[in-house]
């Protein structure tokens, strides 16, 4: 979808459900109580700047964690990215392109991030390269609309099959380019490892023409120098690190282990991840994206429902 279609559809949401989120708000420790059976959660109210009022207490029967899997810019541990001379920023803090032109930039990550970013690069005069180490599915929103409508109607593998043979017919085979794709077909593969195939902005028409270098996995960088598993060095005045994001709930959850592994992952395995002990859930943590977060959120609403009904007395009050 558009950003204005998304940005629509929320302003419509907060309208409809009366929605008024606490902004500035931010979470600093939750804890289970035993004693009184509630969710202790202590909130800094970062518009304060008295320290005695700032931060407030919420007690709560349910907890629900819904701040995604995307919280925190990864940055990977490259040998000698300490050394590098140029810039180096995350995409997080990428703007446009149009500030590198004439430069020499690598692209860290070939998801769509990244596939968008060299793009971008590459029509703002930057002389782009992008380094593709995994395996991926490369597909236009059209292929991938196809996909999702047939989905509703037949079996995964049978519409896998179909939209790789579109896919084919409009990329061809990407592997002279550096480019390899997965045994498994693109929706299928989203499901087994939470993986979005590249949706093609540009990009792919660009590696054709080699206005756009594709490089494999990274050995070493010095200065500006960075070398590859290909044995292949060259030097860049940039890097981009599209290497994506991390929750950070364990850092205020103190209990995530209620729900959640060491790596903030659930626990659980889908399709009943989004339940936890002691009342607390997640939503959007499956890594099946927009459908995935609306699974989840009808998961929990309809269990925490069906506990707040079981709670109620079986005979109503009398009134006086």
């Amino acid at each position: 979808m558009s950003k204005q279609t998304f940005i629509d559809y929320m302003d419509e949401y907060v309208s409809r459900f009366n929605v008024n989120p606490r902004y500035c708000h931010n979470v600093e420790s939750a804890l289970y109580d035993e004693a009184e059976k509630k969710w202790k959660i202590v909130v800094k109210n970062t518009r304060v700047t008295d320290k005695e009022i700032c931060r407030q207490e919420y007690g709560a029967d349910f907890l629900v964690i819904a701040t995604g899997e995307n919280s925190q810019a990864i940055i990977p541990k490259l040998p000698g990215l300490e050394t590098f001379d140029g810039v180096v920023v995350h995409s997080s803090d990428y703007k446009c392109g149009a500030s590198f032109r004439d430069k020499s930039v690598l692209v860290i990550g070939c998801g769509n991030s990244g596939m968008e970013i060299s793009n971008d690069l590459s029509e703002n005069g930057a002389h782009a390269s992008i380094v593709v180490r995994s395996q991926l599915h490369v597909l236009s929103k059209e292929i991938v609309r196809i996909g999702m409508v047939l989905l509703n109607f037949l079996p995964v593998k049978m519409v896998d099959r179909f939209v790789s043979l579109l896919a084919k017919f409009s990329y061809s085979d990407l592997s002279s380019y550096g480019i390899y794709q997965p045994a498994e077909g693109p929706f299928f593969f989203k499901a087994l490892t939470g993986k979005t195939p590249v949706i093609d902005c540009g990009a792919v028409e660009k590696i054709r023409s080699k206005k756009i270098k594709v490089f494999p996995e990274i050995e070493k960088i010095h200065n500006n120098i960075v070398e590859f598993k290909s044995g292949t060095r060259q030097r860049f005045d940039a890097i981009v690190l599209a290497t994506g994001y991390r929750s950070v709930v364990h850092n205020w959850l103190k209990d995530f282990k209620l729900i959640l592994d060491d790596d903030d992952k659930p626990k659980s395995k889908y399709p009943n991840h989004w339940k936890g002990a002691k009342c607390v859930y997640c939503v959007g943590f499956s890594g099946r994206g927009l459908p995935g977060i609306s699974s989840d959120s009808k998961a929990v609403a309809e269990d925490i429902y069906q506990l707040l009904m079981a709670q109620k007395p079986t005979h109503a009050p009398e009134m006086v």
